[in-house]
């Protein structure tokens, strides 16, 4: 008869995903098989979808910032034969950070095309309160985008176009492009040239990188599924959004503000044992290991 794990266990198990180990090292710490992990991070993911839906309603953001990072499913897409899945191969999450309290009000898993955009961008607008500088990169599929899901007048919108050098020498090309400059382009709106800048939602990508082991490059900690995949970002963005104190929301006499708390969405700093709590008190453990990340 299975065991069921108790709250505790659950967090300890938590914990160590959110802090970017992986699934099997966290199986090796935990004592659990990668079965019994992989399950709560599903179960949990659903869980924390349902929160970003019910919390992340009527936010006061002035200025949000959007971008996308890469990431794989399976294998890279040039490794991908015509017979495969349609989600192995090259995976995109979009996010969008607010400015001021750096809350991540929206994100999405999916492809890097005007429809994904598009759902990302009609998402983002439903869950503000008012209207927004809204600043993305110079990718063609956003102009669209924004424009089906905020309207011609409905945002002040902008784009910041870097420019880069000539590829980094074959010995150095782990290395990116060094970056030349930038162009602010003014597409919609009034946006404040000033304020144009898409600094804290790249910021944001180096905390995904270090915060999921799947993201991590240059190793075979890449995601197997994509299931698994948008479960470990779901439950990402909850614990970076009311879970973990963001160095540059201190106020005075309180070090450990959460984007969360920065945006008004809630009173307190969540513990992982709170996300943990959103779950039905019926996890177990799993049989013997799989073959699953």
């Amino acid at each position: 008869m299975a065991n069921p794990l108790d709250a505790g266990k659950r967090a300890a198990i938590v914990k160590a995903l959110v802090e970017g180990c992986s699934i099997r090292a966290t199986s090796r710490i935990a004592c659990v098989s990668r079965n019994t992990v992989t399950k709560l991070l599903t179960e949990l993911a659903t869980a924390c979808v349902e929160l970003h839906e019910l919390k992340l309603q009527g936010l006061p953001c002035k200025r949000v910032q959007c971008d996308e990072i890469w990431s794989f499913v399976g294998k890279k897409a040039k490794n991908v034969r015509g017979d495969e899945d349609e989600w192995v191969g090259d995976v995109w999450t979009y996010t969008a950070i607010c400015a001021d309290s750096k809350l991540c009000a929206s994100w999405l898993v999916g492809a890097r095309d005007a429809w994904n955009a598009e759902l990302f961008m009609r998402d983002l607008e439903s869950r503000l309160a008012e209207r927004v500088q809204l600043t993305t990169d110079g990718h063609a599929m956003y102009l669209e985008a924004v424009d089906r899901a905020f309207g011609a007048d409905g945002v002040d919108y902008a784009m910041l176009q870097k420019q880069y050098g000539a590829d980094p020498e074959p010995q150095k090309r782990y290395s990116p492009a060094k970056c030349t400059g930038a162009k602010k382009i003014e597409v919609r709106g009034n946006p404040d040239p000033e304020h144009i800048n898409t600094s804290y939602v790249e910021r944001q990508n180096l905390t995904m990188r270090m915060s999921m082991r799947r993201f991590t490059r240059l190793t075979n900690a890449f995601s197997k599924k994509i299931e698994n995949h948008a479960a470990a970002v779901a439950i990402h963005f909850a614990y970076y959004n009311f879970c973990r104190p963001h160095q540059s929301l201190r106020t005075k006499g309180n070090n450990r503000v959460t984007p969360a708390m920065a945006a008004g969405v809630t009173d307190r700093q969540w513990t992982v044992e709170d996300l943990v709590s959103l779950l039905p008190e019926t996890q177990h453990r799993g049989g013997r290991p799989q073959k699953t990340n």
